[in-house]
């Protein structure tokens, strides 16, 4: 499969806003545009990945950084069960320590990441093809066997990406306030200045543009987490509206035509 070219950066977005059911002091900020998208995961089926020297692992090659401390012990418990049979670089100790899979710097600091397996420019929990456990996030495969949404068992930061969350707080007027949650596309902006380097990336690329599906169906589980299911219900409906006016609206470029 091509890996395609991908469709600028800047287009014309359709937007909603809405105060988030789940919590008064919040107003969703949701880009339909994104949301409405054809946009699918399409790692292991033209995947070309982030880096052109490390092409079958998707955008695992860094690493995963942890959002806070309570990141880090939820997906613990589920490092805990990992086995063999899931985890190709599971170490060969019966109880998993935090050195085994959390990074440390050079100089021996413990950094909140997991850890880059020497030598293949990837997450440690990143299977490698052929691996008879199954390619990909030894993570994500365990939640499929635990009949558990791979939200539970894996970093916030894999699970959430492509769909980025940003929080603004806002003052109206009237001297009233309230936090401002963005729901939209994780561009090759999202990873910082070195987005722009990175050799392939998916959310602009047409060939990830391909899902029967919208995304705020096949990301239901992802959308739930972030801004909760009432949150999620009248996001949904909002979506529902805008694909039916798809001809009037703000399309992704990446979408077929």
């Amino acid at each position: 499969m091509s890996v395609g070219t991908e469709v600028p950066l800047d287009f014309p977005r359709a937007w909603v806003e809405f105060t988030n059911p789940d919590d008064p002091t919040e107003v969703v900020k949701a880009d339909l545009t994104w949301l409405t998208s054809a946009y699918s995961c399409i790692f292991g089926q033209g995947c070309a990945g982030i880096y052109a020297d490390a092409p079958s692992v998707g955008c695992c090659t860094l690493g995963a950084h942890f959002a806070d401390e309570d990141d880090e012990e939820r997906t613990r418990t589920y490092v805990d069960q990992l086995t063999s049979a899931e985890w190709q670089f599971r170490p060969g100790r019966s109880r998993i320590k935090t050195k085994d899979w959390v990074e440390k710097d050079d100089e021996g600091s413990r950094k909140t990441k997991t850890h880059v397996v020497n030598g293949e420019q990837a997450c440690i929990f990143a299977n490698r093809p052929g691996f008879v456990g199954g390619e990909g996030c030894a993570l994500h495969i365990l939640a499929a066997k635990l009949g558990t949404t791979h939200v539970e068992t894996k970093p916030d930061v894999c699970w959430q990406l492509p769909i980025r969350r940003l929080f603004r707080e806002i003052e109206r007027t009237d001297g009233t306030t309230y936090t401002e949650v963005t729901i939209t596309e994780y561009d090759r902006r999202g990873w910082g200045p070195g987005g722009h380097d990175l050799d392939w990336y998916c959310t602009g690329n047409p060939i990830a543009h391909q899902a029967v599906e919208p995304l705020f169906v096949t990301s239901r589980d992802e959308l739930v987490a972030l801004i909760g299911p009432n949150g999620y219900a009248e996001l949904a409906r909002h979506a529902e509206a805008h694909v039916r006016s798809r001809s009037l609206l703000a399309l992704h470029p990446a979408d077929p035509r």
